[in-house]
């Protein structure tokens, strides 16, 4: 027996567990490296972006900009305060209806549905979420505009509403579904109720992932364009009534971008710009105000 192990072909199993090593090390670093340039390529489209908004809209990024109201076609000046208003408002209109929806639906699928019925809405959700946003906006102008008569910031903010909703929900139901079993058979063997389980315990768990989910939403909708067309319409005036026609940043910046003047043209790029940091400043806001929940919680 111990002649057979020192014979050529014993050697040979011998040393195969050696070669097999360093084969999975050298895999597992060209793996490595495909995985980092992905990450790279990931992030190139966006910094190529930012770099090329941010070089075109500098030069016309001034005060006038976001407090003047736009001035007769043709003319020098202006700027786009009542577009910056309106998302301002519509935005927070469509995070305020949307969110609470969205997040209840996905606690839904997650928690009570169970099985096909889960599977169902999931798809259902998954299908709104693929449906062209400019039929999301004649649908909410047959919804809200044809009933009221007119235009408004209400239909624009509803419309943008059904835009957040299965975005936030399925992030909502992917978060949840990441908390671990134990951390609920754990409440529950203290004797707390399912409802109040999901609200002290599961909630906060995935609290991180959701708000990054509502964050992800909600620089979707800040720059929706065709939905505001059907229903918010647009206005060259400053106005917070909700029942009124109201201009978008995104309404803005097309009507400036498809326009024959060289100064809309470079008031879109500067527009552009300040919906770029508008959207920035709202997630590093609301970064710092969890980080600093969560710090005080531990």
């Amino acid at each position: 027996m111990s002649g057979a192990a020192t014979t050529p072909a014993g050697l040979r199993r011998l040393s195969v567990p050696g070669r097999d090593m360093r084969r999975r090390r050298t895999t597992d670093r060209i793996m490595l490296a495909l995985l980092g340039a992905a990450a790279v390529l990931a992030a190139v489209p966006l910094v190529l972006v930012l770099l090329f908004v941010l070089i075109q809209g500098l030069p016309a990024l001034n005060v006038a900009l976001i407090t003047q109201s736009p001035v007769p076609a043709g003319s020098p000046g202006g700027g786009v305060a009542p577009a910056v208003v309106g998302t301002l408002l519509m935005v927070t209109v469509g995070t305020v209806i949307g969110t609470p929806i969205a997040v209840l639906a996905g606690i839904y699928i997650r928690e009570y549905a169970g099985g096909r019925g889960a599977t169902l809405i999931r798809f259902l959700v998954d299908v709104l979420a693929g449906v062209p946003t400019i039929a999301i906006g004649l649908f909410a102008y047959g919804l809200v505009v044809v009933p009221m008569g007119s235009f408004s910031g209400l239909a624009g903010g509803i419309a943008l509403a059904m835009i957040i909703i299965p975005i936030v929900a399925r992030i909502t139901d992917e978060m949840l579904g990441l908390v671990p079993g134990s951390v609920r058979e754990a409440a529950y063997a203290l004797g707390i109720p399912p409802w109040k389980t999901i609200v002290r315990v599961v909630l906060p768990a995935a609290s991180t992932g959701i708000i990054t989910g509502i964050l992800l939403g909600v620089a979707r909708i800040a720059g929706e364009t065709a939905p505001l067309i059907f229903t918010a319409l647009g206005n060259d005036r400053i106005t917070t009534s909700l029942g009124e026609p109201m201009d978008a940043l995104p309404l803005r910046i097309w009507v400036y971008a498809s326009g024959p003047y060289d100064s809309w043209h470079a008031q879109a790029w500067a527009a552009s710009l300040v919906l770029v940091f508008l959207v920035l400043a709202f997630a590093i806001l609301t970064r710092l105000v969890l980080r600093r929940r969560l710090g005080s919680r531990g």
